[in-house]
């Protein structure tokens, strides 16, 4: 469904999860769009996609707004991480002064099952909370972001697993790290747990197969999970699936007008 160039829309993903890397890589193989993936720059090795990148903010709001007016974006498709709201929140904010289409690429999120030990909590915080006054193993799956909150709980021995070796000391008093990156299977966050004789995990609501595999581990040895819900976002359009962008994507061969 190629388009002559003259009619190619500009089309700004906003990246950093697996499901941009994999509307990149669909884009590539054949869409009548020119795109480029922007990442944040919060993983010091991205996997690079193979269509025009760029690394690092955009300089808040305005910068934003800057960026698609001197680019000439036509459509945003925001591929961000569910917990990444404040650029979510400045994507709406922009798109809709600079008169661009936006549309979420977000996965849904996890669902607790049968057999699940779900406490819900609202933010990283209440997670830290709610491990309680009594030692515990805790695994941290958070990420390198935000770890400090978990350092006014020194009773607690803490679990970390990170993309990228961390460039100075973690402010935690008593944590073990583990270097690795996704995405991970059930055997082997089955084995980490165990190994590490943990006994509560942390986790955002990440939803997708990415990271599902600690939530389901813990599951099967009988793990309660703190699981921090995703922030509120300004209502905006969302879909699910590549599929559904590439729809968003060819509803209009020419490109739509942009704010001024």
């Amino acid at each position: 469904m190629t388009l002559p160039l003259t009619q190619r829309l500009r089309l700004l993903i906003l990246g950093g999860t697996a499901d941009a890397s994999a509307l990149a890589a669909t884009l590539a193989a054949d869409a009548p769009v020119d795109a480029v993936l922007s990442f944040a720059g919060r993983t010091d090795n991205p996997k690079l996609p193979p269509i025009p990148w760029r690394i690092g903010g955009f300089g808040g709001v305005d910068g934003l707004i800057n960026y698609l007016r001197d680019e000439k974006i036509d459509r945003v498709v925001d591929a961000t991480h569910p917990f990444a709201a404040q650029m979510s929140r400045h994507a709406v904010i922009a798109c809709n002064a600079a008169g661009v289409p936006l549309l979420a690429l977000e996965r849904a999120p996890w669902r607790p099952v049968a057999g699940d030990r779900w406490i819900e909590v609202d933010d990283l915080p209440q997670a830290a909370d709610a491990l309680g006054a009594q030692p515990r193993r805790v695994f941290l799956g958070i990420g390198r972001q935000n770890l400090d909150i978990f350092a006014a709980y020194p009773q607690h021995a803490y679990l970390v697993r990170l993309v990228d070796p961390p460039r100075g000391p973690l402010p935690l008093p008593n944590v073990e790290l583990v270097v690795a990156r996704g995405p991970f299977d059930l055997a082997g966050d089955r084995a980490m747990l165990e190994a590490h004789r943990t006994e509560i995990v942390v986790a955002k609501n990440a939803g997708g197969d990415a990271a599902v595999a600690k939530i389901t581990a813990a599951r099967e040895l009988g793990l309660p999970v703190v699981m921090v819900r995703r922030p509120a976002v300004p209502a905006r359009r969302t879909v699910a699936t590549v599929a559904e962008v590439l729809a968003w994507l060819g509803h209009d061969a020419a490109p739509e007008k942009r704010g001024v």
